[in-house]
């Protein structure tokens, strides 16, 4: 035993240092075929670019005139806080040039470097179908009629 070791164990130091692991074989060849009968992916939901309102988020219309007031809550649209430039830690809270400051945020205004802000969210209304087994769309009815509807799709669900 080395005097200046604490403890009989061999350490990470003790061995020779190794090159590329060759103990094990690379599989050769072409990749096996992929299995169509094993799980399947998710679903993925569809994104969606939309305009929406600074003080309600309603999604506006793609033809939306930004010269008026919202739909729902009646904001007006043509303001700093529904433009794509609005920043509030830059100066004069626009990250355009913009000679003087603005100094209502939410009120309409006439500045000629406006541009509508469009989010890109996930359209949790899109319509979709799941697959059989062959991949083809498979209608399903989405709300139960009675409470009996109800607890048949709740057992097929955890297969009773």
């Amino acid at each position: 035993m080395d005097g200046d070791r604490k403890y009989r164990q061999r350490g990470y130091m003790d061995s020779e240092p190794r090159g590329p692991r060759e103990d094990r074989p690379r599989p050769q060849g072409p990749r096996p075929p992929i299995d169509v009968t094993g799980p399947r992916l998710p679903r993925l939901v569809q994104a969606v670019a939309a305009a929406r309102c600074f003080n309600c988020a309603t999604q506006l219309a793609p033809d939306t005139e930004f010269t008026g007031n919202c739909p729902k809550c009646n904001a007006e649209l043509h303001c700093c806080k529904q433009c794509s430039h609005f920043e509030p830690s830059t100066r004069f809270q626009c990250l355009k040039p913009i000679p003087e400051r603005i100094p209502v945020k939410d009120k309409v205004n006439t500045c000629t470097l406006f541009s509508p802000r469009v989010t890109v969210a996930r359209d949790g209304a899109a319509s979709t179908m799941p697959l059989s087994r062959d991949r083809a769309p498979v209608p399903v009815d989405e709300t139960p009629r009675t409470a009996a509807d109800a607890r048949n799709a709740f057992d097929r669900l955890f297969k009773k």
